[in-house]
């Protein structure tokens, strides 16, 4: 699993984002994210990695 900045144009994916998210309720924008970490994670494939992601995730602060 990567732990370094790996982002090709990362400003980028967080603008499209945001977009994405606009004008949605707070329920659609949570049903957008999953839909989205669903997607993510069938592109990533190796379940140990991303068993991996969700533990960092989890121990991130904030």
């Amino acid at each position: 699993m990567r732990t370094t900045f790996h982002f090709q144009d990362g400003d980028g994916f967080y603008e499209q984002l945001l977009e994405a998210h606009e004008g949605l309720t707070k329920e659609q924008s949570e049903l957008l994210n999953a839909r989205l970490i669903l997607i993510l994670a069938n592109q990533v494939g190796d379940a140990k990695t991303l068993k991996a992601c969700v533990e960092a995730a989890r121990q991130m602060p904030g």
